[in-house]
């Protein structure tokens, strides 16, 4: 075989090989992004500044028109870190939609490292970002933006309603606790709290003094539901109840240019 043939062949097994990569990673793009009525996972390109997350578009979302669509962030529990990012759809809303639930909203489930907890700094910033991110990338109703997460997840919702309250129309937080001291940011935000009265793992104190907290502070717009003969997964009876996304999603913040 002559110098020429080799260099042609070889030329041609770059350029196939190139060919391959594009298509692969064109492939590997579209599997991932989201279909109506379908949740995905999308992996962080780096875990230590990004936050993977499992994101769902409910069905009838077109990106290229001009309705916008309410946003769900869920917040998982503990247990949830300690596993694939497919685990943070054990409970809640992302198993809703994992099953094939119909849901009414963008629901965004990142999942937190091991090493941390979503009432940190670090976390905090995170979540922040994401969703900056995903209210520029989706068509999102900014003044229907909520929150809500259980047990962990739950500290991590009254720390982040704390931090942003004028972000979310409405919080859910779910066996968790907070700081009473930051009570009278919260005295604006409808919020809707759950505890079982048998949960060993948070008490109903943590739940009970934010509430309270907040009442002192002047606050009309919490709620509070004790789940009797309840232990720590007072979840699976929250997120079941019907009426709960009702009461969410009929809430709204003012426009940023009011």
């Amino acid at each position: 075989m002559s110098n020429s043939h080799i260099k042609l062949l070889t030329a041609l097994f770059f350029a196939a090989g190139t060919l391959h990569a594009n298509v692969s990673a064109e492939e590997r793009t579209v599997s991932t992004k989201p279909q109506p009525g379908q949740q995905v996972e999308h992996l962080a390109d780096d875990p230590d500044k990004q936050l993977s997350h499992l994101l769902y578009l409910p069905e009838g979302y077109d990106e290229n028109q001009a309705t916008k669509w309410p946003l769900v962030l869920f917040l998982h529990g503990r247990g949830e870190s300690n596993g694939p990012l497919s685990l943070v759809a054990k409970w809640g809303p992302p198993r809703f939609a994992q099953e094939g639930k119909s849901l009414p909203f963008i629901l965004i489930s990142p999942q937190c490292p091991r090493s941390g907890s979503w009432s940190d700094d670090k976390r905090q910033n995170q979540l922040d970002q994401l969703l900056k991110e995903s209210c520029d990338s989706l068509n999102v109703d900014t003044t229907r933006i909520y929150l809500t997460g259980l047990s962990m997840g739950g500290y991590g919702s009254w720390t982040m309603a704390a931090n942003h309250p004028e972000q979310f129309a409405a919080v859910i937080p779910i066996c968790g606790g907070g700081d009473p001291s930051q009570a009278s940011k919260l005295t604006k935000i409808p919020i809707w709290v759950f505890h079982g009265d048998r949960d060993n793992a948070v008490p109903i104190k943590k739940s009970i003094s934010m509430v309270e907290a907040i009442q002192k502070n002047g606050g009309e717009s919490i709620r509070f539901t004790t789940l009797e003969h309840v232990g720590h997964n007072s979840w699976s009876s929250a997120y079941a109840m019907p009426e709960l996304v009702q009461w969410m999603l009929q809430h709204k913040t003012k426009p940023k240019d009011e």
